[in-house]
């Protein structure tokens, strides 16, 4: 009957186990510490030059957007291009630049913007007058009539899709949301619900 021999073969792992010195408190903390720091640095770099947020306190941008709605705004879509009718951006309030707003843009640079009987017309650069499009805009009636206003250069004619009961351009003391006064293009929302923004 043959013996059976076994050989033991040394692990190095165990070995290098061994030898290890045991990790100090302040070297415990500081590997946990590290992951928490870059997470933080990255949301504020996203956050201060990628990204910005805002809660939505009023209903002046319904139905498109709803009151307490929280957005996310692009601070990348004009860099290099150009706000467009349309967009919605999110923007300092001329009157207090402390305060954010979101509202539609409805006139661009070197447009005239006139409101008769609520239905808003645009005199584009090019002398054309044109209608514009309220498939967004609040089921209701808009009324009133404003203007004609006629909007600076590297500025932009505000109104909210909740015409009757908005506080936009029609009403501020400064009139025009300047061009670098635009934090971002509102992209989507992300409570309570997520969905586009159009």
């Amino acid at each position: 009957m043959s013996e059976e021999t076994v050989t033991t073969v040394n692990n190095p792992s165990k070995k290098n186990q061994k030898n290890k010195k045991p990790k100090s408190k302040l070297q415990e903390t500081i590997e946990f510490c590290i992951p928490i720091v870059i997470a933080v640095v990255l949301a504020l770099i996203l956050r201060t030059f990628v990204f910005a947020n805002a809660v939505v306190p009023t209903g002046s941008m319904l139905n498109t957007i709803q009151e307490g709605d929280r957005i996310i705004a692009s601070r990348l879509a004009y860099k290099n291009d150009d706000p467009q009718r349309y967009d919605i951006i999110l923007f300092k309030y001329p009157d207090d630049e402390s305060q954010i707003y979101v509202k539609r843009v409805i006139g661009l640079p070197g447009e005239t913007v006139q409101i008769v009987g609520g239905v808003v017309y645009v005199t584009k650069t090019d002398g054309k007058t044109i209608q514009l499009a309220d498939s967004f805009v609040t089921a209701c009636v808009p009324y009133g009539d404003f203007g004609p206003y006629v909007v600076p250069k590297d500025s932009y004619f505000m109104l909210g899709d909740n015409r009757n009961d908005s506080k936009d351009s029609r009403y501020w003391t400064n009139t025009y949301v300047k061009r670098d006064k635009i934090i971002g293009k509102v992209k989507f929302r992300y409570y309570p619900s997520i969905g586009k923004i159009e």
